[in-house]
This record gives C-alpha cells, structure tokens and sequence, in this order.
C-alpha cells in the first residue's frame, strides 16, 4: 500500500474525541492537537514553549494545520498557554496515543522493509519531574519498533497497578502481530504473557531471572559446556569494549509455555580506561525454532530491545522530559505522545541501528614507499647503531661492515614490544629485512 492511501496527520488527530463542551468553543481540537505537534517538531519543550510558537508561526503555516481565517482581522488567530494547557489536561490520552501511533504505523508499513524478523520491544518509563499531589510519578508503558524506532503504542500505568497488568492491552491496540517477535526485560517473563503471544501469532524472547526460578535453575543445569560457540560479536562504544557470544540449544520440556529453544549469552565488558572486566552471563527462552531463527539473528533481537532505551534516552537528554515538571491531568502524557512522534518522525531517528563499518571497507591512506635498506641494524648501542648507518654494504655474514670492522650482536631473548617485531632468529637480533638481504 502507498503512503497516499493512509490517512493523514490531520485525518487521524480527527479521530480523538473532544472532551469541551460544544459551547464557546473557539479553536478546534483538530487545530489545538495539530499546532502542539508541530511546535514539539521543532525542539518546544513546554507549554510556554508551544503557545510562542503558534503566536511567531508564519500564516501558511497556521492554514496548512487547520486554523481558521478570521474575515475582521485577515489573520489565523492561535489559541493562548491557557487553553493549550487545559485541552492536553483534558484529552483522551488513551485515544490520542492510538492515533498517533497508527499514523506511525502507518508510515512503517508504507515504507519498504529489509527481509528478516520484525521485533517489537515493550518497555515502561518513569517521568521523574512530574510528580502527582500523593508522590506518585506517571508512568508510561510503551511498545517500540526495533528498526524503525516507531512507537507503536503507548499506555499509561494506573496508580494501582503496574506493567504486568498493562502488557496485554498496550499490545491489543496494535493490530497486526502475526510473526512478530516481542521482546521485553524480566519483568514480563510471565506465563499469561506468553499464552497471549502464542495466541496471536507472535513469539516471544523472554529473559529468565529470578521471577522464575525453576526455569532459570533448569536452564542452568544444562550441558552449556558441551555445545560449540555459535556466534560472537564485538563492538566498542561508550568507553567501553564488548564481546558477545551466543550458544542456543532445542529443549522440548522447557518450563514455559510454548519454548522452543534456550539462549545462553555471555557479555563481557573491560572500561578502556580503567582496564576493568565484568562478565555478565544470560539465559533466555524464545518460540523461536531453530530452522526460523539463527543463533545471529536471535543476538539481533536481544540486543534490539535496547532501542526502547535509546528512545528513553532521547527523550530526557534532547526534550528534557525528566526535568518538566508538567503533572496536571494528561497533559504530561500527551507531550510524551508528540516527543514519541517527534523522533519517530525526524529521519535522523537512527542512532541504535548505527554500526561501524568493518576493517575491511574503512579507507586507509596509502603506505609510504621506503628504500631498500643495505645495512645490518645491530641491537647493541646508540654509538653502534650510527656505526652501522654509517658503514655501507653488507661483506658477507650480519655484524660484518664495510671496512672490515666487526660490531658485536646482542645475544639475549626478546625483551620487548620492539624486540618482538624484529624476530629472532639463530640467537641473533637482527631485522629481517637486513637479515635477508645479506643472504
């Protein structure tokens, strides 16, 4: 399907019910929705923000989104902080959320895909500054997509509930999750949530902790040391260097329902400054068989669920969205909404998929011709080693100059780095160039 099929921005902000009165109303909500979204594009951090936006935007831009041309004045009148601040207070954030992800989603399935597994990670977040009357923080539980970075859905976690009971209606409002892969931390290992996924289609890599015991002891107890490394990766970044290996292995009396396979993943880490290594073992399952997923590609996917996090770091360092201090009704919900559209739909939105590009495509200038060398670089002195530049062709056997000088060779074993690359050879430190051209 085409990208014109779908509806538009504007279309889909139609979709969320107005919660005002018909009465006085002056400003559509339409209107309202679309001018917020706009001024979060383009960096608004705030409400304050977003209302100076609207009263500096140009008038073109005020018809584009919908604003109504006043015939007294001749100009788009933009509504105040005031009435900004009391729409998002009041919208359906449930509704608001939906819209804007099927519009994202909509855009996904437009543009084309490389071939592979489709993840999806499920992960919640906290928004630290803005605090409610009784100490309770809003929490938003969220369903991202590992290659776009699109967030799909987005649900806000009551006060007296938390993810557990989130996670089966945040992934409801998603329509399609045939042969999709849902990946989320171990907090979601949870039994109901993997009957749910089998029951739509979907599969599942679920990381084994201490929320379930008896999986991660048998787990454990498997013959680990008896099956072959089946993938390693390596990456640096973050003052830090990582290496990856993957053993994964067919179990058919996994105590979870509808495993297929277990994954063992080892991460060890070493600071590149401070020389420090940790080694970090993980056990996981998945539905996944072995002739659907390789051990790479479940790697993949493991390490594709951190783009949820990726996300979350976005949103406090760019929007600043734990420093706002924004808590009145849903209006801290709905910013998170137009941050979540913002960077799904800026095309710079690609920071968790870069990977460096191997040694073997890196441009590397070309290597500084050097002339030949006809003299013997002997390892004794500063005194001897001039000696030898200064002493010409080789007469025969290494330590003999012209002239018929010997100078002595040092004879002991390689002492360092140095030392090493030259070689060794019949007792005798020599480079091997020299060494070469006096045979």
């Amino acid at each position: 399907m085409q990208l014109s099929e779908h509806p538009g921005l504007l279309e889909r902000l139609a979709e969320v019910p107005d919660p005002r009165a018909a009465r006085g109303i002056r400003h559509a909500l339409v209107y309202v929705l679309a001018l917020a979204a706009s001024s979060v594009l383009t960096g608004a951090t705030s409400l304050l923000a977003i209302s100076e936006w609207a009263a500096d935007a140009p008038q073109s831009v005020l018809a584009a989104l919908g604003g109504p041309l006043d015939v007294l004045t001749g100009h788009r009148p933009v509504p105040g902080e005031a009435t900004l601040r009391r729409v998002l207070s009041r919208v359906d954030g449930d509704a608001l959320d939906q819209a804007i992800g099927r519009w994202l989603a909509d855009r996904h399935q437009a543009t084309p895909q490389a071939a592979g597994l489709r993840g999806i990670a499920v992960d919640g977040k906290s928004l630290r500054g803005a605090a409610r009357a009784g100490g309770r923080k809003i929490h938003l539980l969220a369903a991202l997509d590992h290659t776009s970075g699109l967030v799909l859905a987005q649900l806000d976690v009551g006060e007296k509930t938390n993810e557990i009971t989130c996670f089966q209606p945040l992934l409801d409002t998603i329509a399609d999750l045939a042969d999709a892969v849902v990946t989320s931390d171990a907090l979601h290992t949870q039994r109901e949530h993997a009957t749910y996924l089998t029951g739509r289609s979907a599969h599942y890599i679920v990381i084994a902790k201490g929320n379930q015991k008896k999986l991660r002891k048998q787990l454990k107890a498997l013959p680990w040391k008896g099956i072959p490394l089946q993938d390693r990766t390596r990456a640096t970044g973050h003052g830090r260097s990582e290496i990856r290996r993957i053993k994964v292995c067919t179990v058919s009396n996994l105590l979870f329902p509808g495993a297929q396979q277990a994954i063992q993943l080892k991460r060890r880490r070493m600071h590149r400054k401070t020389r420090k290594v940790t080694l970090h073992t993980v056990y996981a399952v998945t539905t996944l068989t072995a002739e659907q997923a390789t051990p790479a590609q479940l790697a993949t996917l493991i390490r594709g669920h951190w783009a949820v996090e990726s996300l979350h770091h976005v949103r406090d360092t760019t929007f600043a969205e734990d420093a706002s201090q924004l808590r009145t009704g849903n209006a801290p919900r709905a910013m998170a909404t137009w941050r979540n559209l913002a960077i799904g739909r800026t095309p710079t939105r690609r920071h968790h998929q870069h990977r460096r590009r191997p040694a073997t495509q890196r441009p590397r200038p070309p290597p500084t011709p050097r002339p030949p060398r006809d003299h013997v670089i002997t390892k004794r002195t500063k005194r001897h080693f001039a000696e030898a530049l200064e002493g010409g062709q080789v007469e025969g056997q290494p330590g003999v100059v012209s002239g018929g000088r010997r100078v002595p060779l040092l004879r002991a074993g390689p002492s360092s780095r140095r030392d090493r690359r030259i070689g060794w050879s019949a007792g005798v430190w020599q480079e091997r160039e020299s060494f070469e051209g006096a045979l």
